[in-house]
Parts: structure tokens; C-alpha cells; sequence
């Protein structure tokens, strides 16, 4: 009798932001949408798409560093903290992201299923203001009753040079949070069914102003062989969140 079929453990790709089409699959907010003063752009950055110089290359080496030469997205725009007169002390400002659309078909909505995949990758660049590279958080909603459900993970970069590198989460890291708190009963994430992947910048939480941009190429479900950065396996759980973990139910 043969035994089962091993799970599979290539690296599955989630999202890529090479082309308009990519683009247009995601949906971008801000406070301003509800009387803050913040702005956001979610748009195709061709400039990436022409060849890093054998000069440029030297000058941006890095430990961390990846080259990419196709065009990628560009998250960007001002971060305030500020909102409307009539609206202080109502509303709190500070916030834009972006995420995925949802993908309804006939039989139901498309999901993701990640489950045999130990890390979420994203291949990006932080630029903008330094003091705007570390709000940014990684956020996934799976299928579940309660809609504004989110995992979240800070997204920290290793490089403050502006250059392109690989970000590798754990999903186990990744804390349940509902309306940016934490959910006090963590569960295990339901990785089946991956709804939606975004990006926030949440300059509210740390007081962070000014202006900010985030690149990305691609996302991707990948397992420890396919990990680039060694210090990610050595990374203490809960390292990179804004807050400590309870244990999971």
C-alpha cells in the first residue's frame, strides 16, 4: 500500500505588482476617508524596471540585498496625524493601506490556501521619511464570521538604504487583532482560506508624520529551505509585533 503524497512545499505565489492588472486588484484607504487629513496613492512604478547600474549596484550592496528590474508597485503619500476641526477628538488620524479585493466567483469567493507553507514573503523597499519605515504591518483576513478580523504583523526592514529586500514572516507570529486591537483570545490562524493580504502604515499608533513609500514586487507562502535571511530562524515569536502574544487556544 502506498503511503499518502507528502504535502506540497513549493513556494506558492499570492500577489505580484508587475503590471496595471495587478494593480487594479487592489483597493487602497485612508483616514481621510472619514475626515482625517492623511493621503494615499496605490499606483505601477516603472522606473523599477530599468537595469541597476555595475556602479549603483556597489554603492547599494547589502547583506539583504535583491535586485529587481521589472516594474513594481508603489504605496505612497503623506502621513498626518491631524483631522478635520470639527471632527478632534472624534476621530483618530494617522493610517492608509491597501488590500487585496475580494475574488467572488459563481461558486464562491476565491481564497488561498497556505497551510503547508511556514512563512509569508514579500519581496519590498521602504523609502519616504525614516521615521515612517517602521510603522508598516503586514495584514491578512481569512474566512471567518467576523468580518473586521485581522492577523497582523509589523513588517520590519533590515535595510535603511531605500534598496529592495526579502521579508520573511512566520505565520504563527501573526496576532489576531479587531478595529487595530488585539484580540485578547488568540486562536490558530485558518490558513485554508486566505481571503485578502494588505499593507498598512500606522503612523497613529507610534506618532509618526511625514511623508512615506513603500515598493513591492510580490507576496509569497514559502517554507523554511526557501528562507534567504538566516536571522529570520532565529527570531524570538512575537519579535516584530507591537505587542506580546497570549497563548493560543
Amino acid at each position: 500500500m502506498e503511503g499518502a503524497d507528502e504535502p506540497p512545499r513549493a513556494p506558492k505565489l499570492l500577489c505580484t505588482f508587475n503590471t496595471p492588472e495587478d494593480i487594479a486588484q487592489f483597493a487602497t484607504g485612508c483616514d481621510a476617508d472619514v475626515g482625517g487629513m492623511s493621503t494615499v496613492h496605490f499606483e505601477l512604478d516603472e522606473s523599477t524596471a530599468k537595469a541597476a547600474s555595475a556602479r549603483d549596484a556597489k554603492e547599494t550592496s547589502s547583506p539583504h540585498d535583491t535586485h529587481v528590474n521589472r516594474p513594481t508597485g508603489k504605496f505612497w503619500g503623506e502621513m498626518k496625524l491631524a483631522v478635520r476641526r470639527e471632527l478632534e477628538g472624534r476621530i483618530r488620524g494617522g493610517y492608509a493601506g491597501f488590500r487585496s479585493k475580494p475574488r467572488p466567483t459563481l461558486f464562491g469567493e476565491m481564497t488561498d490556501d497556505v497551510s503547508n507553507h511556514e512563512y509569508l514573503a514579500l519581496r519590498v523597499r521602504a523609502r519616504g521619511h525614516p521615521r515612517t519605515r517602521n510603522s508598516y504591518f503586514v495584514n491578512l483576513q481569512t474566512d471567518g464570521p467576523i468580518t473586521t478580523d485581522l492577523w497582523q504583523h509589523r513588517l520590519f526592514f533590515r535595510r535603511d538604504d531605500g534598496g529592495w529586500e526579502d521579508v520573511f514572516i512566520p505565520f504563527r507570529d501573526f496576532v489576531l487583532t479587531n478595529a487595530g486591537e488585539l484580540v485578547p483570545e488568540q486562536v490558530q490562524m485558518y490558513r485554508e482560506r486566505v481571503r485578502t493580504i494588505g499593507i498598512s502604515l500606522l503612523g497613529g499608533n507610534s506618532g509618526v508624520e511625514g511623508p512615506y513609500e513603500l515598493g513591492i514586487d510580490s507576496v509569497s507562502a514559502v517554507n523554511v529551505e526557501d528562507v534567504t535571511d538566516a536571522s529570520v530562524l532565529e527570531k524570538v515569536p512575537s519579535e516584530g509585533t507591537q505587542w506580546q502574544r497570549p497563548p493560543v487556544l
